[in-house]
């Protein structure tokens, strides 16, 4: 066979073996999105699955109150006793319900700092929105002797103070975000400080009141702080899907970002105070909830690859249900506020990323 005839042949042969490699790989792309879609279906259910299931343990055994399965089912459709309905509807449904939203709120807070700062450390508790939220109810309380919406209040108007603060001190041109961290870790102690000083003027009730509020409880909650928070959770949904993309982009670095047409400087202020908002209003009904932002993240992002705020999310409700539970019926525990439980839960985890950090770098 000629020269040519060689060359002809194997021209002829490559568009043939690229094509198979191209279709190779074009199934395995479609294999691989399709086993995602399975595992984050998957993962969806079970969280969605172990939620209803603290809900309704909460439900029909959560509180002081003794009230029997039947009792519980009677006064959910309007039957049964007075007191029965009024324990459900009135206490029990409530909290429940609280516990969900609030646990929500503070995962799609904890999961926008992380993905904004670019630290699954930094999160409104750790870098001090959540102190500079408790410094404005204790001082609404403290000061004013204001109770209920007040001191919400008082809290949102904290957190965003926070917030203000730590971004006026951080604020540097093409600056470290780990400079914005050691910043906030250091505005949160002055907060804590502050709190700490308030509480000195304040008699004995106030006090325990403060005090059982700062370390986050949801008892009490009625069906207007579970409006407020509904609302909070609608509105927060829709801000975090807005804003979420322009975080990926900053994530590959401000030049990037920019060169992608992200408004960097807006896109960070926007994201800051999104997540002291978002984190203020759950911290203004039951107080600053102990690391639920800051593990809700990194389990959403074990259970799903990419994590994201709305796995977080899920993550959030379920584990401040499966916390309050053990709070109110848990033997040898219970009754504690939720906020020791989360405590309890959150402080191994962040020694195991502060651990995991050290090890990766």
């Amino acid at each position: 066979m000629s020269g040519a005839g060689v060359m002809g042949l194997t021209a002829g042969a490559l568009p043939d073996r690229d094509v198979t490699s191209e279709g190779t790989v074009v199934t395995s792309l479609r294999d691989a999105r399709r086993r995602a879609r399975i595992r984050l279906t998957a993962v969806f259910a079970s969280l969605v699955a172990v939620g209803l299931a603290a809900f309704s343990i909460e439900i029909l055994i959560g509180g002081s109150a003794e009230l029997s399965p039947d009792a519980v089912f009677e006064a959910l459709f309007g039957e049964g006793t007075v007191v029965s309905r009024l324990v459900v509807w009135e206490s029990r449904l409530p909290r429940a319900l609280t516990a969900v939203l609030v646990g929500a709120l503070f995962g799609m807070a904890g999961v926008v700092y992380q993905r904004l700062i670019g630290n699954v450390l930094a999160t409104p508790d750790i870098i001090g929105v959540s102190s500079g939220a408790s410094a404005g109810a204790v001082a609404v309380l403290v000061g004013l002797g204001g109770t209920g919406i007040a001191v919400q209040g008082g809290a949102i108007v904290g957190a965003v103070f926070a917030v203000l603060v730590i971004f006026g001190l951080s604020w540097k041109r093409e600056s470290s975000t780990y400079r914005l961290v050691l910043v906030g870790i250091g505005v949160g102690a002055c907060f804590a400080a502050v709190t700490s000083y308030l509480l000195t003027f304040a008699d004995s009730m106030t006090s325990t009141r403060a005090m059982r509020w700062m370390i986050g409880s949801l008892a009490g909650t009625q069906w207007s702080d579970v409006a407020l928070l509904f609302a909070a959770v609608a509105l927060g949904v829709v801000a975090v899907a807005v804003i979420d993309p322009s975080l990926d982009a900053i994530r590959l670095g401000d030049p990037l970002a920019r060169g992608l047409g992200t408004r960097v400087g807006f896109i960070r202020v926007a994201a800051l105070l999104l997540g002291a908002l978002l984190a203020a209003l759950a911290t203004s009904v039951v107080g600053p909830i102990a690391f639920l932002a800051l593990v809700s993240g990194p389990i959403a992002a074990r259970l799903v690859r990419q994590g994201g705020p709305f796995p977080a999310a899920l993550v959030g409700a379920a584990l401040l249900l499966l916390a309050d539970v053990v709070a109110q019926s848990a033997p040898f525990v219970s009754p504690v506020p939720t906020g020791v439980v989360t405590g309890l839960i959150g402080a191994p985890v962040l020694i195991f990323l502060l651990l995991t950090r050290k090890a990766d770098a």
